[in-house]
């Protein structure tokens, strides 16, 4: 004599199961979705706007000039303001990176981290304070030193400032504003360094430097050049601090301690903005639109190197 059974509960709830399912990856696709509309509208935007300004005659724009003669600057200053965070910040994001990581007592390392996470809270116009009020004036002796003893460096031919409003000076600034990004990133990519790796290179005799250079570094490099990437992206858009701190006169020059200093196009927009009509607005759109494309890149490309990065063998527990 056979007996039936009733399905088992959890063959029963599976519809339920699957209609949520479907609703959780229908929201995470729209969301997804929205995400690219967005971009492209503001694409749209940029360019829709920009078209007057490609086309207008060079008397009708700013200072008279070209269009390109106008944003090429612009773009070298953003660039070069960003490169210079971005070389100061690096090493100095890894080593703290290194340090809360693995040479830190655990209480000391999650303070730590907490106080570097803390500055990417402080907006960014008190960094610009702070850059004009106390970091501007104490680097002044230093740029003077730099230009009596390095002067033959294009980088610091000089003269020096009176006033501590250079180019480096803005990098610095700059610097301290994405170390959080660098070095948050940074740490999470060390902390899933493989344990298996770091435990053997410690038990065939490395120190705890040879296993950091040996198991640790080659296994986030991809993960730190994205951090730097996305840090690189974050200083390009800066605009209170820099046109708080810039001293700008124009031009293109490498000389990063003297009074003549290229500008950067966020800053620029917002100085020119508010007095701008007409075609200049148009100027002024075409110039945030190249710097829309400028940060595009950067931050694709530092998706790219994140999503390269290759699996080391063994587990990581």
């Amino acid at each position: 004599m056979t007996t039936t059974r009733s399905a088992p509960p959890r063959a029963r709830r599976q519809p339920a199961r699957q209609r949520g399912d479907r609703i959780f990856a229908g929201s995470a696709r729209a969301a997804g979705l929205l995400i690219v509309v967005v971009l492209a509208g503001v694409a749209a935007f940029l360019v829709w706007k920009s078209l007057p300004a490609f086309g207008a005659p060079a008397a009708q724009l700013p200072a008279g000039k070209g269009l390109w003669s106008y944003i090429g600057p612009l773009a070298f200053g953003s660039v070069l303001a960003a490169v210079i965070a971005l070389v100061i910040a690096t090493p100095l994001g890894v080593a703290i990176a290194l340090f809360v990581n693995f040479y830190a007592p655990r209480r000391l390392a999650r303070a730590l981290g907490y106080v570097v996470d803390l500055l990417a809270a402080i907006p960014s116009i008190v960094y610009g304070f702070w850059g004009i009020v106390a970091l501007a004036p104490a680097l002044v002796p230093f740029y003077g030193w730099l230009a009596d003893h390095l002067g033959f460096i294009p980088l610091f031919a000089g003269p020096a400032s009176a006033t501590g409003r250079t180019m480096l000076t803005t990098g610095i600034v700059l610097a301290v504003m994405i170390l959080p990004i660098i070095s948050a990133i940074s740490r999470e990519v060390f902390a899933q360094s493989p344990q298996l790796h770091r435990e053997a290179a410690l038990a065939l005799g490395a120190t705890r430097w040879e296993m950091i250079r040996l198991a640790v570094l080659p296994y986030g490099r991809s993960g730190i050049i994205g951090g730097a990437m996305l840090g690189l992206g974050r200083a390009l858009g800066e605009t209170l601090a820099v046109a708080l701190v810039l001293s700008i006169s124009g031009g293109v020059t490498f000389n990063l301690i003297s009074n003549s200093n290229p500008g950067t196009i966020a800053a620029n927009i917002a100085l020119q903005f508010p007095e701008s009509s007409g075609i200049q607005i148009n100027a002024l759109i075409a110039s945030g639109l190249v710097l829309f494309v400028i940060t595009l890149a950067v931050n694709v490309l530092a998706r790219w190197i994140v999503n390269r990065r290759s699996d080391f063998a063994g587990a990581n527990g």
